[in-house]
């Protein structure tokens, strides 16, 4: 059984109140307010849930018993997310629950004093959620999703996966964390041997004109680089990878799992299972200000066999022996 299914099939299945809940009856109802930055119909959507409540109940506190969770979803859109952000805060919840960098700025424009976890955020001091790491100082703390030294690893498992590249295109959100994944792969790209080309995912279309004239190039590859922007469009981006024939690497599992040849980044469904270690601290008295931002403890290689097929390529036994899951 995969993790996943392993994680919800576990919240699924506990017990309603278990007996930490039980110890804390005579204590009053807690209110969590969590924004998600997917719609409620989306597939990761239950997994990502159950993995917060899962946590929960590994501190007593029991979604129905002796605590209620109020969700909004805002679907990657601007207005859902100030609108949602603007609901929850008239709730008076305990805690807030901000899912990835979109949510946050919307519920800190509602509010600068109730409390605020925020989850999957790829440069929280940099977008000005946190003063620094040690200390983040406001309503805000939570897990960082990323570390920018891992992007130099991406363009070493794309020529370890596709040897003969050596023209690359970063695809990339120009943002204050795009910035710092593009330096990190221009650090190593000379080590490499390779020649470096920048296309913003900002405009869907003149993104599809830029790299349909790149892969017209020999021996050309694919960096997706984190970002939310390349997280909503995934499904385009692999089928557009795809139908170019380029060789890609993503910086998260779930693009591999949906069809991609290559990830390796963090679990993006683990930091919402540890959010609820800092909503338990935070329950008990603790204030965010004083709880320092985590970075991640778990990080994935995924293989997609189907697609390498696809593609003509025979990947290493070294690398396959070191992923963590391997699709056929």
């Amino acid at each position: 059984m995969k993790r996943r299914e392993f994680i919800t099939l576990l919240a699924g299945t506990a017990v309603a109140c278990p007996l930490g809940a039980r110890a804390q009856q005579g204590e009053r109802m807690r209110r969590i307010g969590v924004l998600m930055h997917l719609a409620v119909d989306d597939p990761e959507s239950p997994t990502r849930i159950a993995a917060l409540r899962q946590g929960l109940q590994q501190f007593g506190w029991a979604e129905g018993g002796n605590v209620r969770i109020d969700y909004r979803w805002a679907k990657g859109q601007a207005d859902l997310f100030r609108q949602g952000a603007k609901e929850l805060v008239q709730l008076a919840p305990d805690v807030l629950v901000a899912s990835t960098s979109l949510a946050v700025p919307a519920l800190q424009e509602a509010t600068r004093t109730l409390p605020i976890v925020f989850i999957n955020v790829v440069d929280p001091v940099g977008a000005g959620f946190a003063a620094s790491l040690a200390a983040p100082g406001g309503n805000a703390t939570g897990f960082a999703l990323f570390e920018f030294g891992i992007s130099a690893k991406w363009l070493e498992l794309l020529k370890q996966i596709a040897p003969g590249v050596t023209r690359i295109a970063i695809l990339r959100d120009a943002s204050l964390a795009g910035v710092g994944q593009l330096g990190a792969i221009q650090a190593v790209g000379s080590l490499f041997g390779v020649e470096l080309t920048t296309i913003s995912i900002g405009d869907l279309s003149q993104m599809e004109l830029a790299l349909a004239k790149f892969a017209r190039s020999p021996n050309v590859g694919l960096i997706v680089t984190l970002s939310q922007l390349a997280a909503a469009h995934r499904v385009l981006i692999i089928g557009l990878a795809a139908r170019l024939g380029l060789p890609a690497i993503y910086a998260l599992p779930l693009f591999a799992q949906s069809g991609g040849l290559i990830a390796y980044g963090p679990d993006a469904v683990d930091p919402y299972r540890r959010a609820a270690e800092y909503i338990n601290r935070i329950f008990k008295g603790e204030n965010p200000a004083d709880l320092p931002v985590q970075a991640p403890t778990k990080y994935e290689l995924v293989i997609n066999l189907k697609t390498a097929k696809t593609l003509g390529l025979d990947i290493p036994a070294t690398l396959l022996a070191r992923a963590d899951e391997v699709i056929e």
